[in-house]
């Protein structure tokens, strides 16, 4: 039998990358999407349409009550996205409140109750510079909890938490993904803005990878 485990899926391009890595891994994939308020709900439409086609099991979670306590970030509360480069030090404004501490805890106690050994997470080294809960510290460091939180030990697992976007997109394209279902835009509109930092870091991708974004872009 293959080995269960529990992928965060946002339904944007790393997470689908992660996705699909953990099934070509030959994993029993039980993918876990999470609605915590963000305007980029989009992405969660993407996730549900990604699920169905490829026949795994998916939940989508309404954590969005919790914004009462995740105040002050552009993802979540009624304050503009910030256009620029990722590693931008306005980007900070997207920061959620402990964010992916709460995601992963979620989702370690959602792998206990299926009996997954692993929780797939797809942080990767260009949301070190911004965001303190991707960096390998915070990890290992969720990991060590992870492993003793519960009488089943869970392993917090991050198949490109080293490498770039562009890496992970080089692996995606060697999978053969449509990245045309996913959604990297911060903003939550019909086409994707262009300019956000999500934006730029996901075009400057594609372009090192010599590949058209199948994405339309207001600009």
């Amino acid at each position: 039998m293959a080995e269960k485990v529990v992928v965060i899926y946002s339904g944007g391009m790393d997470s689908f990358t992660v996705l699909n890595r953990a099934l070509k891994d030959g994993k029993e994939v039980y993918a876990l999407s999470f609605d915590y308020g963000q305007r980029h709900v989009k992405e969660l439409e993407c996730a549900s349409h990604v699920c169905k086609d490829l026949k795994i099991n998916h939940k989508v979670i309404d954590i969005s009550a919790i914004n009462q306590l995740l105040a002050g970030s552009s993802l979540t509360d009624d304050i503009d996205i910030p256009e620029g480069h990722y590693e931008a030090e306005n980007m900070k404004s997207t920061v959620v409140p402990n964010r992916n501490m709460v995601l992963l805890s979620l989702a370690v106690a959602y792998a206990v109750s299926v009996g997954a050994g692993q929780v797939y997470y797809g942080a990767h080294s260009g949301d070190h510079a911004i965001y303190p809960d991707c960096r390998p510290e915070f990890v290992q460091k969720m990991n060590d909890v992870c492993m003793i939180a519960n009488y089943e030990s869970v392993e917090i697992f991050s198949p490109y938490l080293d490498v770039s976007k562009t890496a992970i997109l080089t692996d995606g394209i060697a999978m053969g993904l449509d990245y045309s279902n996913t959604w990297t835009c911060y903003n939550g509109r019909n086409k994707a803005c262009g300019k956000c930092g999500a934006c730029q870091e996901r075009l400057e991708a594609f372009e090192e990878n010599n590949v058209t974004d199948p994405l339309v872009y207001e600009c």
